[in-house]
């Protein structure tokens, strides 16, 4: 279980970098028009900009294949309890990382209700992050060689 939260926590920080990423492109095309036209007052509304953004991110990246870059990298995948995993479910689950700080509760929130593999919104939005076929496919390669 470690592992797969050592995972999920490696995962986010990737993706955390790849949103800062495109915020800062956003920011270098954007900035000049306002710069240019004088409208600086439009920088109040950044954080809902930021916020849209994470949200369509994790919401695209997990509703079409289950897997962010991050979680591609970790090897790690959203699926649904039952069914596919779907747009209205990667959107449930990912609320919680808008502004960063929720994600924290969201965290203990699913702690406290009893069960440490799964955040909160995974529970409500009935989806869970697991270890990928592949990479289980590797490790059990590899303790055989052990």
């Amino acid at each position: 279980m470690e592992k797969l939260w050592g995972k999920r926590f490696l995962a986010l920080i990737v993706d955390a970098a790849v949103i800062t990423l495109i915020i800062w492109v956003l920011s270098a095309l954007i900035y000049p028009l306002i710069a240019f036209a004088n409208i600086y007052g439009i920088l109040n509304y950044w954080l809902i900009l930021t916020a849209i953004i994470i949200m369509a991110y994790f919401t695209y990246f997990e509703g079409s294949s289950g897997q962010t870059l991050g979680k591609s990298l970790m090897k790690i995948k959203v699926v649904a309890d039952e069914g596919k995993i779907d747009y209205r479910k990667a959107f449930i689950r990912n609320l919680s990382k808008i502004l960063w700080v929720p994600l924290i509760v969201d965290v203990i929130a699913g702690f406290a209700a009893g069960n440490s593999k799964i955040r909160y919104l995974d529970k409500i939005a009935a989806t869970n992050v697991v270890i990928t076929a592949k990479e289980v496919k590797t490790v059990k390669e590899s303790e055989k060689t052990a």
